[in-house]
């Protein structure tokens, strides 16, 4: 994802959008003005040039410009970071002790469900489920690449492990705790903090998987866990301090 414009640009990228035939340097500074912004023309002239050598906008001679499909790209870019970021900050402001002491509560619970989960798994996983694993995770890594939210692959990856259990009752429970806010925004917001990916401890686990090595599996749930309480607990020192 490319990193975003700032108001200004993006309000007169807008505004030759929406005209709808090329616009000239005084009604974008005029469109400025109705936002808030005081503009000269020389600096209108810079936001314009840097536009245009970015491929945003084209110059139809002396008529103005117009936008490229490459600018209205840009806007839509622009405007799911600028949504992402906002909502990022909001769900720091959601983060307390209480939250974080249900984060630690949930994935205890889910540890004591989830190594046995991948025990059973191991053993009764099928090569069509080791194939859909393969691709979430592949899904899950190329969405980490981009920035963009990993927390409903990573339910998919857990609990398709959880079926290839084939206990009814243990997939029954992962289902509710899945539910119960750890593999949420709120909770990848905690972890991206610490600059602390998961895909290398769910490659891991796959890898035991498609061994059918049940000591191993359950190994790897369990660190992999445990990696997650860990990094909650340091999340809250930092907050904390």
């Amino acid at each position: 994802m490319k990193a975003n414009m700032d108001e200004r640009e993006l309000i007169i990228l807008e505004s030759i959008r929406d005209e709808g035939s090329p616009v000239g340097s005084w009604y974008l500074v005029e469109q400025l003005e109705k936002k808030g912004y005081k503009i000269s023309s020389a600096s209108m002239s810079r936001i314009l040039y840097k536009l245009e050598s970015c491929g945003y906008v084209e110059s139809q001679a002396n008529r103005g410009r117009i936008i490229t499909s490459k600018g209205i790209k840009a806007i839509e870019e622009t405007k799911m970071i600028n949504s992402i970021d906002q909502h990022r900050k909001d769900l720091e402001n959601l983060i307390n002790s209480n939250v974080l002491d249900e984060f630690i509560m949930v994935l205890q619970a889910r540890k004591a469900i989830e190594r046995e989960t991948a025990r059973l798994a191991a053993q009764n996983i099928t090569e069509q489920e080791l194939e859909k694993l393969g691709s979430v995770l592949r899904e899950q890594e190329e969405k980490a690449s981009r920035g963009e939210s990993i927390a409903e692959v990573d339910i998919t990856f857990h609990r398709t492990i959880a079926e290839a259990s084939r206990n009814s009752a243990l997939i029954a429970l992962y289902g509710l705790l899945a539910m119960m806010g750890q593999q949420s925004e709120l909770f990848e917001c905690v972890r991206s903090k610490l600059k602390n990916p998961y895909q290398k401890a769910h490659r891991n686990i796959l890898n035991a998987l498609e061994k059918h090595d049940q000591e191993e599996a359950e190994q790897c749930i369990v660190f992999h866990l445990d990696s997650l309480i860990e990094d909650v607990r340091k999340y809250w020192d930092i907050y904390n301090g």
